[in-house]
């Protein structure tokens, strides 16, 4: 079965031979890039909750349409006019992935930057081919991502995440394996696929899914807590505080017209 959605495709039984709707395959699309507008926002929320609300669910599985995952949350909506209400529309996205209850697995080819990168931390397991780069360039624009700030702590270590964050460096496929958010490297995006269905065929599908969503539940019981509890106070930070500074807007408005920032380090 497929949707009509306009960014978002939902596709249903997959992997090859899985019982009918014990698989979801949620792919990014709409735009070039994959941009996670608000709109995508809008639509991917209602999808989720449908699915949560499916008892035979086991497993959902998120990709981007192409080459790429996704080139993260766009821009345009980070100036100062729309920035909280698409930050907020897009913590609110978060934590329906981080308290979902069913196993998700991001599939990752390509770029996945930024917001992109935020929305694969809240998933269950990252799988990546060879071509994967991540990255959260936040800082490089005069702002910060609010939820990588709580979960690559969580995924990799204080250590290692604000090396991250504070460089806005991007990260090759093998830095990521070695970093330890990522959970397997495939060579190709076709070895990737079909790598994940046999993962899931082996390891979720002979499973009970209502004993898999209390146990997904258990083990995300700090993650979903933390999230929780500080996302709100990050958000107010990013929308109150940092969107009133120069340079968090002249960052942006840099980007969008594509020269080098003017910093006053105010």
């Amino acid at each position: 079965m497929e949707s009509e959605l306009k960014c978002i495709r939902v596709e249903r039984a997959l992997p090859t031979g899985a019982p009918e709707q014990s698989c979801v395959r949620l792919t990014l699309g709409g735009s070039k890039g994959n941009i996670l507008t608000r709109a995508a926002m809008a639509e991917l929320r209602p999808v989720l909750a449908s699915i949560k609300a499916d008892r035979d669910v086991k497993a959902v599985v998120l990709m981007g349409d192409g080459k790429h995952f996704s080139f993260g949350a766009s821009v345009e909506e980070h100036k100062r006019e729309h920035a909280a209400g698409m930050i907020h529309d897009f913590h609110e996205l978060i934590l329906d992935v981080a308290n979902l209850s069913i196993p998700v697995l991001s599939l990752v080819s390509g770029y996945c930057l930024g917001g992109a990168m935020e929305l694969v931390l809240a998933t269950n397991l990252i799988f990546e081919d060879e071509t994967a780069v991540f990255g959260q360039p936040e800082i490089n624009l005069g702002v910060f991502p609010p939820p990588a700030s709580l979960l690559l702590p969580l995924k990799v270590g204080y250590a290692r995440a604000e090396e991250v964050l504070m460089s806005g460096e991007n990260i090759t496929a093998v830095r990521a394996s070695e970093l330890g958010f990522v959970n397997k490297l495939f060579s190709t995006a076709e070895a990737l696929r079909e790598g994940a269905d046999a993962w899931i065929t082996t390891h979720l599908l002979p499973k009970s899914a209502s004993s898999l969503r209390m146990a997904v539940q258990a083990e995300r019981a700090v993650f979903a807590e933390t999230l929780a509890r500080h996302l709100p106070r990050l958000e107010r930070l990013y929308a109150d505080d940092l969107m009133t500074t120069h340079d968090a807007n002249e960052g942006i408005e840099a980007f969008l017209e594509k020269r080098k920032p003017n910093w006053t380090n105010q």
